[in-house]
């Protein structure tokens, strides 16, 4: 099936007691046992398992083209899980402008638990002298957060095979729509599903999806479970609702960052524009070859320093001052200022949330700021 056709009725199940053609919300958190002390469907508890959380799970692995899929309660909790699966003292690999909650969590909650470098990842030289003998992990995220850098995934994949060193892709800006990184041999593919699966600003996930159920993968399951920081029935209902339109909702996302970096690209009062469609951009062509488009997220550097971002991002109208990403809503934010101290985000970068509006008025919106 074509990804359009997935996103509708991979995770869908015809209720087989009512014929509802819109699979039910199921809230109950336990399950009736039969006479033979076996469940109907294999539903026992629901930190365990639920038919919506399933259902989630059977699209989320049906998009990615993976074996399995996990649902957490966010992406963070995604990022977390992976982490407390590895064994105590394990090395892990990521790039220097890593997502920084993860980063975060590396640096805060597993020092001393795990090692870990953040490197230039795309320098394949550099990436290879800080493997080590106890390297367990290499951790991409393409497009990276904010600077949209694009990792080249089947040349990591190369080295790490090298090394029998696992690899997990940060996929939440490209979403499966534009990239597949299973398909190019990563070993395991981490959401924020809060983000575009979602796509309404309105609920909160995590997920990610395995190419290969491994005893690494059962003990990333038994995180899962045992954890418990998973989804709620409703949260899961709702993103199998919203995935059946991402497919459509990302191509228009597509369209209005294409056509706003290139108006960003031409502007007098911008310095830099960060977005893999453009020509322009040092990693388009690894995008080209990897991307089946380049995502809804830009980022662009105002001519100035930190007090000309914030006077352009307070003079908009149409694009609310907020973080996060990948709703129908035009978002924009200052992220040094969100990303702390130890930020590498230059102090002039303003990174934008393409929405669903009218490209015109969101060009117009942005013009009158950059101008007045």
């Amino acid at each position: 099936m074509k990804t359009e056709t997935i996103a509708i009725h991979a995770g869908n199940t015809t209720d087989h007691t009512t014929g509802a053609v819109i699979q039910p919300i199921t809230m109950s958190t336990t399950f009736e046992r039969m006479e033979d002390e076996n469940y109907r469907e294999g539903y026992v508890y629901s930190r365990s398992a639920n038919p919506n959380r399933k259902a989630l799970e059977n699209v989320l692995t049906a998009l990615e083209g993976g074996i399995d899929a996990a649902a957490f309660s966010s992406g963070n909790a995604a990022g977390m899980a992976v982490f407390q699966s590895l064994t105590p003292g394990t090395h892990i690999i990521a790039p220097d402008d890593m997502y920084h909650g993860l980063r975060n969590q590396l640096k805060q909650l597993f020092a001393g638990i795990l090692e870990f470098d953040f490197i230039d990842i795309d320098d394949a030289d550099v990436l290879k002298a800080h493997i080590k003998p106890n390297t367990g992990l290499i951790w991409i995220e393409t497009p990276s957060n904010p600077l949209l850098k694009i990792t080249d995934i089947k040349k990591i994949v190369a080295v790490a095979k090298q090394y029998d060193v696992k690899v997990v892709c940060d996929n939440t800006f490209a979403t499966p729509i534009c990239q597949q990184p299973l398909r190019l041999g990563a070993d395991l593919v981490m959401h924020s599903t809060t983000k575009y699966f979602g796509g309404h600003s309105d609920l909160m996930g995590g997920a990610l999806i395995t190419a290969d159920k491994s005893e690494w993968w059962q003990k990333i399951r038994q995180v899962q479970e045992m954890g418990g920081a998973i989804p709620s029935p409703m949260d899961c209902y709702y993103l199998v609702r919203s995935i059946k339109t991402l497919p459509y909702r990302v191509k228009g996302h597509m369209q209005n960052a294409q056509l706003l970096a290139e108006f960003l690209n031409t502007h007098p009062a911008v310095d830099q524009v960060l977005y893999p469609g453009l020509a322009s951009h040092p990693n388009h062509d690894i995008a080209k070859d990897q991307m089946t488009g380049f995502g809804g997220v830009l980022s662009f550097c105002v001519q100035g320093d930190r007090d000309d971002a914030h006077r352009v991002i307070n003079k908009l109208k149409l694009f609310t001052k907020a973080t996060s990403l990948g709703g129908v809503e035009s978002l924009i934010e200052h992220r040094a200022t969100i990303e702390g101290p130890d930020t590498k985000t230059p102090f002039n970068l303003l990174r934008v949330s393409v929405g669903l509006e009218h490209i015109d008025d969101l060009i117009a919106d942005l013009q009158q700021a950059l101008e007045s």
